[in-house]
C-alpha cells in the first residue's frame, strides 16, 4: 500500500506545471556547468537519485535541499524557482557586474540603467516636485500642503488621487481586489500626476518604496524628502489623528511598526534629503524643513526670480 500512495503522489506531482518548470531550470543549470547528476550530488551532498527526480517534475523539494543545489551551481534560489530568467546570457553578465557592489556603486549603476531606459528627465526638471515619503504619521500631509501654500504651487495627496482613479476607498481597493490591484493603481496615479503637474508638492503612501517600479518613477521624476521620526513619535501622531486602531495591543502594534520602519529605512534613506520631525512642534518641523530645502528644490528659486 505505501507503495501505492508513492505512485499516487508521483502522479500528481507530474501534473503539477510548477514542478515540471523546476525540473527543467534545474537540469539547464547543470548542464549550463558542464555537470552530471553524480558529480551535483556529490559536490551538493544530496541524493544523485532525489535530483533525478525533481528534474523528471516528480520530487517535491526542500528549500534547503534546493539551497544546496545553489551553492554549486552558482545561482540564486530566486533563478532556481523561477522569480528570475536563469535563461538570458545578458541577465546572468549584467548580475555578475554588480555582484559585491557597494551601494554607492549600486545607485550609480541603478541611475545610468534609468538614463538609458526611462524617459529622460532633467535634475532641474525633476527639482521642481517635491514628494514626501516616509511612514504614516511622519507630516507629510501637513508639512506637505504648508509647504506647497508657502512656495504657491499645488499639493497632491496621491492617496486621493488613487481613489479617484479606482473609484473606491483605499480599503476598498486592499478589500475588493488585493494588494497588487492597489499598486498598479498606485503607480498608474503616480505615473498621472507626474504628467500633470510638473511643478507640485506631493505627499506619497508610506508604502510606496515597498514597489521598486513605483519607487523608483518617483526617484527618477521628483526631488524625494524623507520625513523621519521615532516610532512612538508616529505611533502618537497617528492615535492624535483620531485612529485608535494601533493602540490595540499596543506592544505588538509597536513591535510591528518598529520592524516596518527598519524594514523600509534602506529604502526611505535613498531620498534626496532627510529631515528628522522628532521632538519638532509643527511649526519647527515646517521651518526646520524650509530652511533645509532652501537651494535644494527649483520650486522657491523660480518663485523669486
Amino acid at each position: 500500500m505505501p507503495e501505492l500512495d508513492q505512485e499516487n503522489d508521483k502522479d500528481l506531482h507530474l501534473k503539477d506545471p510548477f514542478l515540471t518548470a523546476l525540473g527543467e531550470r534545474l537540469k539547464m543549470l547543470r548542464s549550463r556547468r558542464g555537470m552530471t547528476r553524480k558529480a551535483l550530488a556529490r559536490m551538493a551532498d544530496v541524493s544523485e537519485r532525489h535530483i533525478a527526480n525533481v528534474e523528471s517534475g516528480v520530487g517535491n523539494a526542500s528549500i534547503q535541499f534546493l539551497r544546496q543545489l545553489t551553492v554549486v551551481l552558482n545561482c540564486t534560489l530566486a533563478e532556481m524557482i523561477g522569480d528570475e530568467t536563469a535563461s538570458s546570457p545578458e541577465w546572468l553578465m549584467i548580475r555578475e557586474i554588480l555582484r559585491g557592489r557597494s551601494e554607492e556603486e549600486l545607485a550609480k549603476a541603478r541611475a545610468s540603467l534609468a538614463q538609458v531606459f526611462d524617459t529622460p528627465t532633467s535634475d532641474a526638471s525633476r527639482r521642481q516636485r517635491v514628494a514626501l515619503i516616509g511612514l504614516r504619521g511622519a507630516g507629510k500631509s501637513t508639512l506637505g500642503q504648508m509647504l506647497a501654500d508657502n512656495w504657491m504651487v499645488p499639493f497632491v495627496e496621491l492617496n486621493r488621487q488613487i481613489e479617484a482613479m479606482a473609484g473606491c476607498s483605499i480599503a476598498e481597493i486592499h478589500a475588493l481586489y488585493g494588494q497588487n490591484a492597489y499598486r498598479r493603481y498606485e503607480y498608474r496615479a503616480l505615473e498621472e500626476t507626474i504628467r500633470r503637474f510638473p511643478r507640485a508638492v506631493i505627499a506619497t503612501p508610506g508604502g510606496i518604496v515597498s514597489e521598486p517600479a513605483t519607487f523608483n518613477l518617483l526617484l527618477s521624476h521628483c526631488f524625494t524628502v524623507w520625513l523621519k521620526a521615532a516610532p512612538e513619535e508616529h505611533m502618537g501622531r497617528v492615535v492624535a489623528q483620531g485612529d485608535k486602531r494601533p493602540m490595540a495591543g499596543n506592544r505588538e502594534a509597536m513591535d510591528d511598526l518598529r520592524h516596518i520602519l527598519e524594514s523600509r529605512a534602506e529604502f526611505y534613506s535613498k531620498a534626496d534629503l532627510i529631515h528628522d520631525t522628532s521632538e519638532m512642534t509643527q511649526e519647527a518641523a515646517f521651518m526646520g524643513l524650509v530652511d533645509q530645502m532652501r537651494g535644494k528644490a527649483l520650486i522657491q528659486d523660480q518663485l523669486r526670480a
